[in-house]
């Protein structure tokens, strides 16, 4: 990527703060269902000169390369330490951690009785955004879900009397299995102002790409230990679905692999099929009878997958060989971590086992 420029503006009115801040030691990144971070540091005399230009609730950053924009956020934090300041920012979700539903019911769009969680999330920024000196200029995408929050007898409430976090609302309606995903971008727009988007994936956020790969010898610089832990292997799933009592759907899927029996429950409430759970469970096992996974890669700048070609969420072909472990196999990018450098940018990558997710209705295998 070509060099780096990292310039402020205000949140409310877009206008430009500083256009080239001295920032050094940045890192930043995006994540699945999350605001992800920016980081850097700055002179003590540089800020004593220029403070309103980060200050904490009137000031967004952005990081920019070769003219596009690759991570957009708030300010949060600018503390000592040591003999620099260190500048703390996330991005546009991390606003709804300090908004509140004071009216109830998000100012009577809902209750939700079996609605789509992205037509909540978007009432829920709609909300937040049309408060006086709430509006962030965030677009939430037109995405929709066949998932389902809210039941005739368990209603989606968001009483105003609980306070209840905006943030907190968005993370329980994407924490379901099955769920919709999100995440944060910005990008210019043809009229030079920026576009702040909250992604919205269903059935997930990504997809799978064969354009790209990261291998050792070519373009993976450093991976840490491969993880084998028997907290997460089971060789026996027991699923759960619909029903109470002695009336609930029930299924085992053994298998005797010369091992202790380790087992594990899978609960799927709204599974009505024994042959879907069976299914499901069976899915499971098998994954869950693997152990051993690569969970972080830091990679360099290669034709193979340039730095900034992959999308958070995508499935990528990784192969790990060093003195720890030789692996290779389909693994999830959940986070990156840009790390621009004098000489070479590196990005680390946070993955898991592209095998371990499920997506879209608990009744899909």
């Amino acid at each position: 990527m070509g060099r780096w420029r990292y310039f402020t503006a205000h949140p409310l009115t877009g206008q430009i703060l500083h256009p080239a801040l001295p920032l050094s030691g940045v890192e930043f990144g995006s994540e699945v269902n999350g605001p992800g971070s920016l980081t850097g540091t700055v002179a003590p005399r540089w800020l004593r000169a220029n403070v309103t230009v980060l200050m904490p609730h009137a000031a967004e950053i952005y990081a920019e390369a070769d003219g596009f924009l690759r991570w957009g956020g708030l300010v949060w934090a600018v503390e000592a330490e040591g003999d620099q300041y260190r500048v703390e920012a996330a991005s546009w979700s991390s606003y709804l951690t300090r908004r509140h539903d004071t009216h109830g019911e998000l100012r009577a769009r809902g209750p939700y009785v079996n609605q789509d969680p992205c037509k909540i999330i978007r009432d829920v920024w709609a909300y937040a955004q049309e408060q006086p000196d709430g509006n962030l200029g965030v677009t939430v995408d037109t995405t929709t879900s066949s998932a389902k929050a809210g039941t005739p007898a368990e209603p989606w409430h968001s009483y105003w009397y609980e306070t209840p976090v905006l943030g907190d609302l968005v993370d329980g309606l994407v924490s379901e299995d099955g769920a919709p995903q999100y995440t944060n971008t910005c990008s210019f727009q043809t009229n030079g102002s920026i576009r702040k988007r909250l992604v919205l994936g269903y059935p997930r956020l990504g997809a799978r790409r064969t354009d790209i790969s990261f291998r050792t010898g070519v373009n993976v610089i450093t991976a840490p230990p491969v993880k084998y832990a028997g907290d997460d292997f089971a060789n026996v799933v027991i699923g759960t679905g619909s029903g109470e009592g002695t009336a609930t759907r029930y299924a085992v899927d053994p298998v005797r692999d010369g091992g202790l029996r380790m087992e594990s429950v899978l609960a799927l409430p709204t599974v009505n099929g024994v042959d879907v759970l069976g299914r499901r469970i069976a899915a499971e096992r098998k994954r869950r009878q693997v152990m051993g996974e690569v969970e972080e890669i830091t990679i360099r700048d290669h034709p193979n997958a340039p730095l900034g070609s992959w999308q958070i969420g995508d499935d990528v072909q990784v192969a790990v060989h060093n003195d720890w472990v030789s692996w290779s196999g389909w693994s999830r990018i959940v986070a990156d971590s840009y790390k621009p450098g004098e000489n070479e940018d590196t990005a680390t990558l946070t993955l898991q086992r592209a095998d371990s997710f499920h997506y879209g209705s608990p009744e899909t295998v």
